[in-house]
């Protein structure tokens, strides 16, 4: 059974195939300036450009845009293409569908870096796999000191070529539900409920005992576990866990 894809509104289970004297009928009644044999020539030879689309699939790119840059270089290839050269359609338009797309790609990036910002680029990525064949850690420090340069232009280097995100990312996704990266950003600093929890938050721990004060502190802040804590603190793991216990309810109701 053959896949069906929807691409830019187009069914690509429903593409025609063109035979080789279909498309010789066709170039022919084209260059006399048959237009709809132009346009039937184009659908007859979309599956080519989705071939083609397949090369240039990835996260950062739509891929009904790139269809659109390959079809734009599709219809260039047939306005230009000279049947009396002999060679097969195919054969002449792969090379100026696969250029739209690729300058699609290049001119459609959102942010502009300058050529020698990019060449510092290739320049630093180049040093990092040599230190790397050398079984060393490529560090910043050691990619700048082998290149003469500042760790700073390596730094801006790098960021310069990273891929940019979108605030409309998605970044976690459960139960059918979508955060979206804006969704995680805030200014807690200007929060004035965040202050508050805050406020209450050291009150109630400061109304707890030295050990339940470490205790909490070693469980949340530090990350450790109820064992490592007993070694620590003196005390046996069923104790650690009765003060963890007994002081989160008591700050649980201090808070309210």
């Amino acid at each position: 059974m053959q896949q069906k894809v929807e691409i830019c509104g187009v069914s690509t289970s429903g593409l025609p195939k063109l035979t080789a004297e279909e498309s010789a009928d066709l170039l022919s009644r084209i260059a006399r300036g048959d237009k709809a044999a132009r346009e039937q020539f184009i659908i007859g030879n979309m599956r080519l450009v989705l071939s083609l689309v397949k090369r240039f699939r990835t996260k950062k790119t739509n891929a009904d845009d790139v269809f659109q840059a390959g079809c734009v270089g599709l219809i260039k290839a047939i306005d230009h293409f000279d049947t009396s050269v002999g060679v097969r359609f195919s054969t002449y338009a792969v090379p100026m569908i696969v250029g739209e797309i690729k300058r699609f790609l290049r001119d459609g990036n959102s942010l502009r870096v300058s050529r020698s910002i990019r060449d510092t680029a290739y320049r630093v990525l180049k040093t990092r796999e040599s230190i790397e064949a050398e079984n060393e850690e490529a560090t910043l420090e050691k990619i700048a000191e082998r290149m003469h340069i500042a760790v700073k232009e390596v730094v801006y280097a790098l960021d310069a070529i990273s891929d940019p995100v979108s605030l409309y990312d998605p970044v976690y996704n459960k139960a059918g539900d979508t955060l979206l990266l804006m969704d995680q950003i805030s200014d807690d600093s200007a929060d004035a409920d965040t202050w508050t929890e805050r406020a209450a938050l050291s009150d109630a721990m400061n109304k707890l005992s030295e050990r339940e004060r470490k205790i909490l502190f070693l469980r949340y802040y530090e990350g450790k576990t109820q064992t490592e804590i007993s070694s620590e603190v003196g005390i046996s793991q069923a104790q650690v866990s009765r003060l963890e216990k007994n002081a989160l309810k008591r700050m649980r109701e201090e808070i309210g």
